[in-house]
């Protein structure tokens, strides 16, 4: 009975102990730069050596929340090449909340190699998406629209133009903030950043305050990479690909107690070849020729270089500044040849010609950033401010030769010249104030100032022989100002399971046009405010809901504006049109996540609508050209009402630990409703994006990933356009002890990635077209790492994959 009894007193004392467990929460940050420490190790110790140690990890945001039993207790904070901390006779009996725990560099370990994470995650905010490139091994070797293309809720098309969950009114910057790196075509200049200068992607969908309100679509943030590891480390990289891809890249930086230097600099030679064909039947009664048959191959060759440089200096315990250079030089000499045959309505052929363009482009840019830092208290209040100038220059010059390949003769030669120069100046002050532990104030101004001139010029040989005449019709010089001055303020809050993040946005907007050829000059003035509500509730610890609401404005620039025609071809003509006004949109976005144990699942349900949208209207302008081709205008107006209403999936799945499988939907209906010339540009299309991309570990250190991508068929006002399906593969092997990795990666394995479309205007033209901007391209790379290693997060060896992050 005496043994039943103590049995049955001691299974009480389990169950007690097992229901009086205490929470423990905190913050361990970088002393230095207040940095998060992630993945820091957090262990409580008892003095009772029959009381086991207990303990866990930080978070991304160096967060962390460990159940144990009450008790007394060593506490220990420990994270590599940091001195330990430790809290002895700790006596908790009930929650308890350490707050902010600062742990300083150990500069006894600055030698000691170094370890960083190669692992690719989405970390998925109230208000954003953050996409960590991690080792994705479809784009060793690859550029920025490369990188975006395999990110969820991004699209890149065929001529590297970006969308955003369909919509293609998205705002891009670097670091943050807009940039001339950017340059004045945007796909262009993507094209020339490297994959490996990138350390993340933040998709932000439903924009805080603290955010431009440009971009209807919201905003895609590309964060270059700045090493802040200890010690000299870094990695460097070579490359080589069929069609012609050579470059060299490196990473590197070296800290110190009070200095941070660090650079990310390449040198690329890329070759990259594309074709296209169509074929136009016009209906135009001034038309000499009924049919028009063009094939084109585009032979583009180009040279880069793309470094980043800056220092950061440690002031205080509380305060740094950063200085930061990024320079970007591109030099492009392209060969397009087209083949034209023209035909009558009876299909005889009235001429063949070849045309022939030789092309020039030397863009340089640089950008140089001073940011400032400070933590005001130990309570979280900071103040931020920064100041960047940027300057893009861009000069292109075209020979276009076109011969009568049946006569064998010459009879049209053309000298194109284009100068375009764009300056940014750009003033922010951000200050942040925490109430308590669950409440945040911040405020800020932001100024931009913004010029682009654009000076572009043709000669043509009117007759043979005889000399280059200037056009008076086409050349012109087109000066754009942009003032933006803009005010925000929010406030956010967490209330057990609620969090709540909202702000105002004022933009006050001053736009000068000048036509200096003409000397028209129009002045432009809004002011506007942009209200921007983000809240979430945590059902348990492994989902959460959002919803977002934000108001957002997309503003016509530079070419969209310039009423001066300017042309691809003889036939074909562009036009701004000077009185077009900016887009605005309201967006609603809810959203679900959920966690198992080997699932990942994110979804959301998005609304926008968006008023006085640009339409691009083409229409036959009754001319011909000296080959009897009708002229095709195409310009700008604001025209329609649309509404886009979509369904976004992302999900991860790991069913062993060798095998992670990625996949995305975003589904999207757009309806648009409007009128132009008494003709109707309504139309309603539904279509789809989709990814599946799959990462296998197998022995030997050898990773294997396939992605696949599907673009929807679509269709517009005007037009039809097919779906296009594209595979990429790549492989890689670790060796020297991790320390160096060979990977080879196919883009575009089948050569698919081609768009094939329709454009129809009644009693006008009919024009079907197959389009690829750059065929399959074959990467090797070769990266050695000097004092890294790759980090085992977690307990696991780590792949190219994603996981979803709450």
């Amino acid at each position: 009975m005496i043994k039943f009894l103590l049995a049955l007193n001691f299974l009480f004392s389990l169950n007690a102990n097992a229901q009086s467990k205490i929470t423990i929460t905190g913050t361990l940050l970088d002393k230095t730069s207040k940095a998060p420490l992630e993945f820091a190790t957090v262990s409580f110790i008892s003095d009772d050596k029959d009381v086991s140690v207990q303990g866990g990890v930080t978070d991304l945001d160096g967060n962390y929340a460990i159940t144990i039993t009450p008790g007394t207790y060593k506490v220990r904070f420990e994270y590599i090449t940091f001195k330990t901390v430790e809290k002895t006779n700790q006596v908790l009996s009930k929650d308890t909340d350490f707050g902010s725990i600062s742990l300083a560099i150990d500069i006894a370990l600055l030698d000691t190699a170094l370890v960083i994470a190669e692992k690719t995650t989405v970390d998925i905010r109230l208000d954003k998406k953050i996409y960590n490139v991690g080792k994705d091994l479809t784009v060793r070797g690859g550029t920025a629209s490369d990188v975006l293309n395999n990110v969820p809720s991004v699209s890149v098309d065929v001529e590297g133009n970006v969308a955003l969950r369909g919509n293609d009114n998205v705002r891009i910057l670097i670091d943050g903030r807009p940039s001339a790196l950017v340059g004045f075509n945007g796909a262009d200049a993507l094209r020339q950043i490297p994959a490996e200068a990138i350390e993340k992607i933040e998709v932000i969908t439903s924009p805080s305050a603290r955010y431009d309100a440009e971009g209807t679509a919201g905003i895609l943030n590309i964060i270059l990479r700045k090493q802040k590891l200890v010690g000299f480390n870094g990695s460097l990289q070579v490359d080589a690909g069929v069609p012609a891809n050579l470059g060299t890249s490196l990473n590197a930086n070296y800290r110190s107690k009070k200095f941070n230097f660090f650079t990310n600099t390449g040198v690329n030679y890329r070759e990259n070849p594309g074709n296209a064909s169509s074929i136009t039947e016009f209906f135009g009664s001034n038309a000499l020729n009924r049919f028009v048959d063009e094939s084109r191959e585009f032979g583009r060759k180009g040279n880069n270089i793309f470094t980043s440089f800056g220092a950061e200096y440690y002031i205080n315990k509380s305060s740094s500044i950063i200085g930061n250079i990024v320079y970007r030089l591109g030099n492009d000499d392209d060969l397009n040849t087209n083949i034209i045959n023209r035909f009558d309505p009876n299909r005889n052929l009235n001429e063949a010609t070849r045309r022939t363009e030789a092309e020039s482009e030397d863009e340089t840019s640089v950008q140089y950033t001073i940011d400032f830092k400070n933590d005001l208290d130990d309570k979280g209040q900071k103040l931020l401010a920064s100041l960047q100038y940027s300057v893009n220059e861009e000069t292109n010059s075209s020979r276009i030769l076109e011969t009568d390949t049946v006569a064998n003769e010459l009879n049209d030669r053309e000298l194109v010249r284009q100068n375009e120069n764009e300056r940014n100046v750009l003033l922010q002050i951000d200050y942040e104030l925490p109430v308590g532990e669950n409440i945040n104030w911040e405020a800020g101004y932001r100024g931009n100032y913004r010029d682009i001139i654009n000076d572009f010029f043709l000669e043509e040989q009117l007759t043979f022989p005889g000399p280059l005449v200037p056009d008076a019709g086409l050349n012109n010089t087109f000066v754009y100002e942009e003032f933006i001055n803009a005010v925000y303020a929010q406030y956010g809050q967490k209330i057990k399971k609620f969090s709540l993040l909202g702000g105002l946005r004022y933009e006050s907007t001053l736009i000068n046009i000048e036509q200096a050829t003409t000397n028209d000059r129009k002045k432009k003035q809004f002011n506007n405010l942009f209200p921007t509500v983000n809240l979430g509730y945590e059902i348990d610890e492994t989902s959460n809901l959002t919803l977002g609401y934000n108001r957002r404005v997309s503003r016509p620039r530079g070419r969209l504006l310039n009423p001066f025609p300017s042309r691809s071809s003889e036939s074909n003509v562009f036009q701004g049109n000077v009185d077009l006004n900016p887009i605005f949109a309201n967006a609603l976005d809810f959203g679900y996540l959920k966690r198992w144990q080997k699932v990942t699942l994110s979804t959301s349900i998005y609304a926008n609508r968006s008023e006085e949208n640009w339409e691009f209207i083409q229409e036959d302008t009754g001319q011909i050209t000296d080959n009897g081709d009708p002229i095709i205008r195409r310009f700008p107006v604001n025209l329609s009402t649309q509404d886009r209403l979509g369904y976004e999936l992302t999900l991860t799945y790991r069913p062993f630990k060798w095998w992670t499988i990625n996949a995305d939907l975003n589904l999207f209906r757009v309806t648009t409703d409007g009128n132009f010339a008494e003709r109707s540009f309504d139309f309603v299309n539904t279509t789809y994006n989709a990814r599946l991309n799959q990462k296998f570990s197998l022995p030997t250190n050898i990773d294997f990933q396939v992605n696949a991508n599907y673009n929807g068929a679509s269709a517009n006002a005007q037009g039809t356009s097919e779906g296009i399906p594209s595979v990429n593969i790549a492989a890689s092997k670790d060796f020297f002890g991790d320390n160096a990795t060979l990977s080879m990666n196919v883009s575009d394995l089948f050569n698919s990635r081609r768009r094939q479309g329709t454009v129809f205007i009644e009693d006008q033209f009919r024009s079907t077209s197959d389009f690829q901007w750059r065929e399959r391209q074959v990467n090797l790379t070769f990266t050695y790492r000097f004092n890294q290693k790759k980090r085992n997060e977690r307990g696991g060896r780590i792949g190219g994959d994603f996981e979803l992050e709450g």
